[in-house]
């Protein structure tokens, strides 16, 4: 990894992409870690192209492997919701 925020991918063209780690997570549902990342790009309604993935934490090199499972998905999607909340309440000033 580049510093603790980011990390490096290199496509099958050798192309290398940094991408920000907005978080990480380990599940007790599924015994498995995942990281949430961006390259910070936007998809065409203008929203930041989000992307999730397993990962291994301690391990040397960078490797993800995709969620594969509706349940792990619907585990991402649940806590993606919570902090986008949590920003939005925060930006508004209100306390729940």
């Amino acid at each position: 990894m580049e510093d603790k925020n980011q990390f490096k991918l290199v496509d099958e063209n050798g192309k290398e992409t940094i991408y920000d780690i907005l978080f990480t997570f380990d599940s007790e549902e599924t015994n498995k870690s995942y990281i949430v990342y961006t390259d910070n790009t936007t998809d065409d309604a203008g929203n930041i192209q989000v992307y999730a993935s397993i990962y291994y934490p301690g391990s040397e090199t960078t490797k993800l492997d995709p969620i594969e499972t509706d349940k792990e998905w619907k585990i991402i999607e649940t806590i993606l919701s919570t902090i986008q909340e949590e920003v939005k309440n925060s930006q508004t000033g209100s306390e729940n």
